[in-house]
């Protein structure tokens, strides 16, 4: 996935909204929300843009459209563990957020919750329990429909952080980890991940992320930095 956050692959319409007074004008709404489109549909991603979009529906609610807001979200899932997804929530209506006792919750604030729920499980490395929870309910995969390529990213971002916080994995684990089995799970760690099989150990090679080294931390005080609390230690008490 290539990421627009730099500026420098986004298109240059878009680009001129953002930079200009027309990222407040709400007939821009529709241009934005043809471009959250392209980016579902061709793998590409652009926070920034995503965020005046929302901003714009906050400003302009009756614009809103549900469809957008969850491929949004959804979108933000897959740069995780970036704080994206935590941005956009807010910029969303409180009641989107938290569910309402005894009240009936809309479609839209529904698909939030639950999404908001995979994501805490993804930021909480609970990866076996994320790929359970999306194969638990059909809405999951109604909501993630539209983003083109997103199991293969969840899983390229995964090994990302296992690639920065390990050195061996039990293949077990990993296993649970990318929700993939047998030749397809030794064509992603060998080809995708880069990674070694022996046995039942992936061996992650050193990397500067998860290779240990101590730290030691130098800190330079002058002793005049300290007179004046030195001085008051010996002054009489009044």
């Amino acid at each position: 996935m290539s990421s627009y956050d730099d500026a420098k692959e986004r298109p240059e319409h878009i680009t001129n909204i953002l930079n200009g007074l027309d990222r407040y004008n709400p007939e821009t709404t529709t241009i934005f929300q043809d471009y959250v489109a392209y980016q579902c549909e061709y793998d590409t991603y652009d926070c920034y843009a995503n965020l005046a979009l929302l901003k714009l529906y906050q400003f302009n609610p009756h614009l809103a459209r549900d469809e957008t807001i969850t491929n949004i979200l959804v979108k933000a899932l897959t740069v995780f563990p970036s704080s994206d997804f935590s941005l956009c929530c807010h910029l969303l209506p409180p009641n989107l957020l938290t569910p309402t006792p005894n009240t009936q919750a809309s479609d839209l604030a529904e698909a939030v919750q639950k999404l908001t729920g995979l994501n805490s499980l993804l930021e909480s490395c609970q990866f076996k329990e994320f790929w359970n929870t999306l194969d638990s309910d059909d809405l999951y995969a109604d909501l993630i429909a539209d983003v083109s390529g997103f199991e293969d990213t969840i899983r390229t971002r995964i090994a990302g952080v296992t690639n920065s916080s390990m050195r061996e994995v039990t293949r077990e684990l990993l296993e649970g980890f990318l929700n993939l089995t047998d030749d397809k799970f030794d064509t992603f760690v060998k080809e995708t991940a880069g990674w070694s099989i022996e046995g039942d150990v992936i061996t992650i090679p050193i990397n500067k992320d998860n290779e240990a080294k101590p730290t030691i931390t130098r800190e330079s005080v002058k002793f005049d930095q300290f007179s004046r609390q030195i001085r008051r230690a010996y002054e009489q008490p009044a």
